[in-house]
């Protein structure tokens, strides 16, 4: 320990901590000292009166020794304490108020680290003591040996995630590896680069010795799913308890996450939140890919008078080119975020297509491609499975609830194929429009009172074609509107704009 140049023993023993015992034998020491040099002093004045300066040398080499053993003592040594904790000697300070600043410190942080209140045990005494002023101990000395007493504390290397305490080890390595294990799980060959998306910290303090110490049980936290949401794009045929199914989500809990959305009425192009699963720790990663891409063929197009505004049909397809590409693509937890294309080598053109397009002005029976309302009133009852007369039955279209009479429109432009009273297995419907728009596309209207349109007749978008009744098997006014794709019924509501 300390190289310590004591006082002397009756000065030393422990019954105060005053320096005056101290202070009188430095004092004393210095007075002896100017003693023995007056009668040198007054040697040194008689040499030089009268302008003599004759010194026996030996005398002059004797003062400068005495002068040189009051200047070190003066300028090696200070005066110090001894603590020492229940007799065991820990070092040396300036003044006994050093050491209790230690003691509060390490006990108030041990008090954070623990949660509850901890004191230092022992009892602590000083002794007065002259130490080399550079052998004094460092206050860190201090602080480090009574945090090592503490059994329930121990010094190791924390992980946290944006300030979460996440587990602790003894060696850095075994941290490493866990994250290293995270971002194994998103690299390839091709990655040149993976960094965590939160604040992640590995430290060497002190914590409590039961902390997680537990790799496998670090890596599933870092790792565990957290419910997230995203946005979804409602398409065509889209129903709203098949965007929860495909989501891994109940109807209710998607209803939760869009309380304004009326779940039998949704249209294509609405955005619907959904739920999304993100990683406690998310990976951001960039690889360097080449790959082969396609270049597509330029259009070209030739007036054709033989064909409606609007049609097309394609001469040539041409043949697509190709190219080499050099990208920097980035990923979030193995998702694709950004393509960067560095360079690109095309290895083979591409040839034109060529595509008429028509010229003919159009008739107003012509599909636009997109349905309107055929009536507006209440929704009585919706596409899918219902309770109805007693029976669980399925509904394939939609029953639009209005005036008897109220004028029935034509969805979209085409053709009518149907205009009457249905019969055999149709004749629920009663009296039945059947439209045909081109595509594989058909839309029905039941139950009407009357109708407009014979079958053969060309009818455009918003045409009247029939009346709303309670024609077939209905038990109120209402138009039944269905949807036809290639033969099957799908929900209207997806389709309507």
């Amino acid at each position: 320990m300390d190289e310590l140049l004591h006082t002397g023993h009756e000065e030393a023993q422990e019954s105060g901590l005053s320096l005056a015992p101290l202070r009188a034998r430095l004092t004393g020491g210095a007075d002896a000292l100017r003693a023995r040099l007056a009668p040198l002093r007054h040697k040194l004045d008689a040499a030089t009166a009268g302008g003599r300066r004759v010194v026996n040398p030996l005398h002059l080499l004797a003062a400068a020794a005495v002068l040189g053993v009051a200047a070190v003592v003066g300028t090696v040594y200070t005066p110090s304490y001894v603590v020492s904790l229940d007799g065991v000697p820990l070092g040396t300070v300036t003044a006994p108020a050093e050491f209790e600043a230690v003691v509060n410190r390490v006990e108030s942080r041990a008090t954070g680290i623990l949660g509850y209140d901890y004191d230092i045990a022992g009892e602590i005494s000083y002794a007065p003591a002259l130490t080399e002023r550079d052998s004094i101990t460092p206050i860190a000395d201090f602080e480090t040996y009574l945090f090592d007493q503490i059994g329930e504390v121990m010094k190791s290397y924390v992980l946290t995630v944006d300030g979460q305490f996440i587990g602790a080890a003894q060696d850095r390595a075994t941290l490493d590896a866990v994250l290293e294990q995270i971002k194994a799980a998103y690299t390839t060959e091709n990655t040149v680069s993976a960094e965590f998306t939160s604040g992640v910290y590995i430290t060497h303090e002190y914590t409590a010795s039961d902390v997680n110490q537990d790799p496998a049980a670090m890596l599933a936290a870092l790792t565990a799913n957290t419910n997230g949401q995203t946005v979804y794009e409602v398409q065509a045929g889209d129903t709203f308890m098949q965007i929860a199914l495909d989501n891994g989500m109940t109807v209710s809990e998607m209803s939760e996450l869009n309380p304004d959305v009326d779940i039998n009425v949704i249209y294509i192009g609405q955005l619907l939140n959904v739920k999304e699963e993100i990683p406690f720790l998310s990976v951001k990663t960039v690889d360097n890919v080449t790959y082969t891409e396609e270049i597509a063929c330029p259009v070209v197009e030739v007036e054709d008078d033989s064909m409606y505004q609007g049609e097309s049909r394609v001469i040539d397809a041409g043949v697509p080119g190709e190219q080499i590409v050099n990208a920097d693509i980035a990923y979030l937890n193995g998702v694709e975020q950004e393509r960067t294309v560095l360079s690109t080598q095309v290895t083979r053109e591409a040839t034109n297509k060529v595509i008429a397009v028509g010229t003919k002005v159009r008739p107003s029976w012509l599909p636009n491609g997109y349905f309107i309302w055929p009536v507006y009133g209440n929704i009585t009852s919706y596409f899918g499975y219902r309770s109805i007369f007693g029976s669980y039955s399925y509904h394939g279209g939609i029953d639009i609830a209005t005036s008897y009479g109220t004028s029935i429109a034509a969805a979209d432009g085409g053709t009518v194929v149907f205009a009457g009273r249905a019969t055999g297995s149709m004749w629920s419907y009663g009296n039945l429009v059947i439209i045909d728009h081109g595509n594989g596309k058909q839309t029905y209207y039941g139950h009407c009172s009357s109708v407009l349109v014979s079958a053969g007749d060309k009818v455009y978008q918003g045409q009247p074609i029939a009346r709303v009744g309670s024609t077939g098997r209905s038990t109120g006014n209402h138009c039944h509107f269905e949807v036809k794709i290639n033969g099957t019924s799908v929900n209207p509501l997806s389709y309507l704009s």
